[in-house]
């Protein structure tokens, strides 16, 4: 892999989406360690393919049906509800 792999924008770009603000020291060795994990992914391009000897099973229990809570119970321990329903904080 290149050592320009991932460039100090695309760190600001992906910093932006987060929300997250980050110095340029931060900038240059959060680009760094993102070129790193790049690398490790193309490092498993490199591992052969094996063949399956036995198809894959279902080893999840079955589906039961069981009482679920009652409205009063599943909101007993919420920090907020209103008019029956969770509440949460905006988003914006």
């Amino acid at each position: 892999m290149s050592d320009n792999a991932v460039e100090p924008g695309e760190v600001r770009h992906v910093a932006d989406l987060a929300r997250v603000d980050l110095d340029d020291a931060e900038v240059e060795r959060f680009t760094e360690q993102f070129g790193e994990i790049l690398a490790a992914f193309e490092a498993l391009d490199e591992v052969p393919e094996t063949d399956r000897e036995t198809e894959l099973t279902n080893v999840m229990r079955p589906d039961e049906i069981r009482e679920g809570l009652t409205q009063e119970e599943a909101l007993r321990n919420a920090p907020e509800s209103e008019a029956g329903q969770f509440k949460g904080p905006k988003v914006s």
